[in-house]
C-alpha cells in the first residue's frame, strides 16, 4: 500500500476581470497561515490568478512533494490538503508508471485525476481533502471539499472583486476588499448553541465550502453544487449479530490502518470512552509488527472534579500494555488557558466549553514530538445509539418492544425507568388526541434526558431555554425562529432518519474545524477515524436492532470489540459529562473576570441579548442554584465577547 497524508494550508486568489494579482496579497495570506505549515511553502502566480501552500511533513510522501504544482503543459496548476486513502486504486486508474514519492504525492494524484475527469475527480477521491485547481485552458478555479468537512475550506466571492479561498478565515480577511461585517444570523445560532447552515461564518462575505460540494470560479460568476451525499434509505442485511460485529470490525480497522501511514511519532487521545478506546487500542495491535515502539497515549485526569474523572476506564485500557501514557489534568488550569491565542487560532466564539481540554492535550502531545494524533470524534453520531428506535416503537405501538430497551436502558443510567416508560405511555398512547408535534417535543424531552448520559456533543439545554436570553427582535430580523419552526414541523420518523440528521447537522463540521485550527496552533494533524466514508455509509445502512439492544446502544461496537477492549471498557453504560468540570473551573479560576464581562459587556452585544436575563443567569451561577442552561447562556456570551474584542470587531 502507498498511502499518504499530510495536513497543511491552502489558499489562493482569482480575479475574474483579468486585472493581475498583487504578490504581496498572496504573500499576506501565507504570513497568516504560516503556522499551519513550518516546514515549507510555496506561492505560484500568473497574471489573474494566484495559489498559496504552507507544509506539514506527515508522511514519506510528503517529505518530497513540492506545491503549488502543476502537469506536464503548465496549463494546470495545484495547491492541496489532502489525503487519499484509495491512493492504489487511482494509480492504477490513471495507468502512472511512475510510482515516486513526487510522482504519486497526494497533490499530483489528484491533479492527474483532475486531468483525466475533470468536474467528476471529486467522486473518484477516498479520504480527507481540500484543494483547488487552476484551470487556464478553461479560465477558471476549480475547488472541492471532502466528503464529511475533516478538511476546512472557506471563500469570499464579492462580484465587483474577486473569489479567494484559504484553510482559515483570518487569511482572507487580509485581503482589503473583504469586509469585516458581523453575520448576525450566525451568532444568533452561536447564542443558542446550535447551528443551522453549513455554509454560514461569523463574517458575512466569507462562506464554508460545505462538505461533499465542489465549486468552480469564472468569468460568468461563482457556480457550487453537491458532488455527494450520504444515502438515508440504503440498508445492510446480514445473516446474523456475529457477520454485523465482523462487519463492523472490519471497517473501523481499515479506517484507522489508513490513518497511520507516518514518517513522525503519532499517538491517540484516550478518554475511556468507547471510541477513543477503540482506536487506541486498534492502534497498538495494529503497529505491534513495527518497531515505533509504545503507543502514545494522552489523556485529561480529573483529580478534584472526580464526577468528571474517567482514569478507572482509561486505566483499564492501560492495564492491556504496549502504551506510553501522558496526563492532563484540567481542573488544575482555567477554562480560559491560553485564552487570547485559542480564539486567535479557532478564529470565532466557541460553543463547547471543553476546547481548553483538547488544546492542553495538544500542548503535551507537541512536547513529546508527536505530530498526527487519532481522535475519537464522533463515534457517538457515526454509530449512533438508536434512541430514534425508541421513536419508531411508541409510533407503533410496540409498548412490549419498548419497555424492553427502555427499561435496562434507563436502569444502566441511573434513571427512574418507570417515570421514563411513563412519559413515552402519555406521549404516545394515553394521550393519542395529541398531535403529533406535541408528541415529539414530550417524548424530545425523555430522550434529551437520557442523551446526556451517552453524547459528549449534546446540547445541555433546549432551544427555548437559550433563546429566552435573546432580543425578540433580534430573534426576528434573524430568521432563528423560522429555522426552530421547520424543524420542528418535520421531526423525524424513524432510527434512520434519525441517524442521518445528526451525520448531516451542521455543528459537526463546525466542531471539526476547530479541532483542526486548534491543533495546527501546535504543528499537530489531528486525524478521524470515525469520520472514514466507507465506515459511516456502513453504519447509517444498519438495521435500528443493531444500534440498540436490550438497552445496550451502539450494540453492533460493543459485539465487534469483543477481545479488543476490556469488557469494563466494552460493557460501560454511557460516558462521562464534563460540564462539571467546566462548570467548576470558570467559577474557581475566573469569576471574577466573567464578572466584568457580564456587567460590561461590548456595546454591541446588548443589540442581541436582553442583558438583565444575562446577569440574573450570571447571578444564579455564583451562588450555586443555577440550571445547565443558565451556565451555558453565559459561556455563550462571554465566549462572544472575548471573540468580539481579540479580533477588533467589538464596537
Amino acid at each position: 500500500m502507498v498511502e499518504g497524508e499530510t495536513v497543511s494550508a491552502i489558499a489562493g486568489l482569482y480575479y475574474p476581470d483579468g486585472r493581475p494579482i498583487d504578490q504581496h496579497d498572496l504573500d499576506g495570506m501565507a504570513h497568516l497561515l504560516a503556522h499551519r505549515g513550518p516546514d515549507g511553502g510555496g506561492l505560484w502566480v500568473t497574471g489573474s490568478a494566484g495559489l498559496v501552500h504552507r507544509m506539514l511533513w506527515t508522511t514519506p510522501e510528503s517529505l518530497q512533494e513540492r506545491l503549488p504544482a502543476s502537469n506536464g503543459d503548465g496549463t494546470l496548476v495545484i495547491t492541496a490538503d489532502a489525503r487519499l486513502d484509495n491512493r492504489d486504486e487511482l494509480i492504477d486508474q490513471l495507468g502512472l508508471t511512475d510510482r515516486s514519492a513526487a510522482a504519486t504525492a497526494d497533490g499530483a494524484l489528484i491533479l492527474a485525476a483532475y486531468e483525466r475527469w475533470a468536474d467528476q475527480c471529486p467522486e473518484r477521491l477516498r479520504g480527507d481533502f481540500a484543494f483547488a485547481i487552476w484551470d487556464a485552458r478553461r479560465q477558471r478555479l476549480f475547488a472541492a471539499r471532502d466528503h464529511f468537512g475533516v478538511r476546512p475550506f472557506y471563500y469570499a466571492f464579492i462580484p465587483e472583486h474577486g473569489f479567494a479561498f484559504a484553510s482559515e478565515a483570518r487569511a482572507l480577511l487580509a485581503l482589503d476588499w473583504v469586509p469585516r461585517r458581523l453575520n448576525e444570523e450566525r451568532i444568533a445560532e452561536h447564542l443558542i448553541a446550535r447551528q443551522y447552515s453549513s455554509a454560514s461564518t461569523f463574517i458575512r462575505d466569507i462562506q464554508r465550502l460545505p462538505p461533499g460540494h465542489r465549486l468552480a470560479a469564472a468569468r460568468d460568476g461563482l457556480r457550487i453544487d453537491r458532488y455527494y451525499q450520504l444515502d438515508p434509505t440504503r440498508e445492510t442485511r446480514l445473516r446474523s449479530d456475529a457477520d454485523y460485529a465482523a462487519a463492523f470490525r472490519d471497517h473501523l480497522s481499515e479506517a484507522v490502518r489508513r490513518r497511520l501511514r507516518r514518517a513522525f511519532p503519532s499517538g491517540s487521545l484516550l478518554s475511556g470512552g468507547l471510541d477513543s478506546s477503540a482506536i487506541t487500542c486498534l492502534a497498538r495491535q495494529l503497529t505491534d509488527s513495527t518497531s515505533m515502539g509504545q503507543w502514545p497515549t494522552f489523556s485529561a485526569i480529573h483529580d478534584r472534579v472526580t464526577t468528571c474523572d474517567e482514569s478507572r476506564y482509561i486505566t483499564a485500557i492501560l492495564k492491556c500494555g504496549g502504551f506510553h501514557a501522558h496526563y492532563f489534568w484540567p481542573d488544575r488550569v482555567s477554562p480560559l488557558l491560553d485564552l487570547e491565542r485559542v480564539l486567535w487560532h479557532v478564529d470565532g466564539p466557541t460553543v463547547g466549553g471543553n476546547l481548553y481540554i483538547d488544546w492542553g492535550i495538544y500542548c503535551l502531545a507537541r512536547q513529546d514530538g508527536i505530530r498526527i494524533l487519532l481522535d475519537g470524534f464522533d463515534g457517538d453520531s457515526t454509530i449512533s445509539h438508536g434512541l430514534g428506535y425508541l421513536v419508531e416503537l411508541a409510533t407503533a405501538g410496540r409498548w412490549g418492544a419498548l419497555a424492553r430497551e427502555v427499561i435496562p436502558y434507563a436502569r444502566a443510567l441511573g434513571e427512574p425507568w418507570g417515570h421514563v416508560m411513563a412519559s413515552w405511555l402519555w406521549a404516545y398512547g394515553l394521550k393519542p388526541r395529541l398531535t403529533h408535534a406535541s408528541a415529539a417535543r414530550r417524548a424530545g424531552a425523555v430522550l434529551r434526558s437520557l442523551q446526556r448520559h451517552v453524547s459528549h456533543t449534546a446540547n445541555h439545554t433546549a432551544d427555548g431555554e437559550q433563546s429566552a436570553l435573546l432580543r425578540p427582535d433580534f430573534l426576528q430580523r434573524t430568521g432563528l425562529l423560522e429555522h426552530r419552526q421547520s424543524l420542528a414541523a418535520c421531526p423525524p420518523r424513524t432510527e434512520r432518519e434519525h441517524h442521518y440528521r445528526r451525520l448531516t447537522d451542521p455543528g459537526l463540521v463546525t466542531v471539526l474545524e476547530v479541532l483542526d485550527h486548534a491543533a495546527a496552533a501546535w504543528g499537530i494533524e489531528v486525524r478521524f477515524p470515525f469520520w472514514d466514508r466507507p465506515l459511516v455509509e456502513f453504519c447509517l445502512s444498519l438495521p435500528a436492532e443493531q444500534k440498540i439492544r436490550r438497552g445496550w446502544t451502539r450494540f453492533v461496537m460493543r459485539q465487534a470489540l469483543e477481545g479488543i477492549l476490556p469488557p469494563e471498557v466494552q460493557w460501560r453504560p454511557g460516558k462521562t459529562d464534563h460540564h462539571d468540570g467546566f462548570a467548576t473551573g470558570l467559577l474557581t479560576f475566573e469569576r471574577q473576570r466573567l464578572a466584568e464581562i457580564v456587567a460590561r459587556p461590548p456595546r454591541i452585544i446588548a443589540e442581541w441579548i436582553d442583558l438583565g436575563e444575562l446577569r440574573g443567569r450570571f447571578a444564579r451561577c455564583v451562588s450555586g442554584g443555577a440550571t445547565p442552561a443558565d451556565l451555558d447562556s453565559v459561556w455563550q456570551v462571554v465566549s462572544l465577547a472575548l471573540w468580539l474584542h481579540s479580533s477588533g470587531l467589538a464596537s
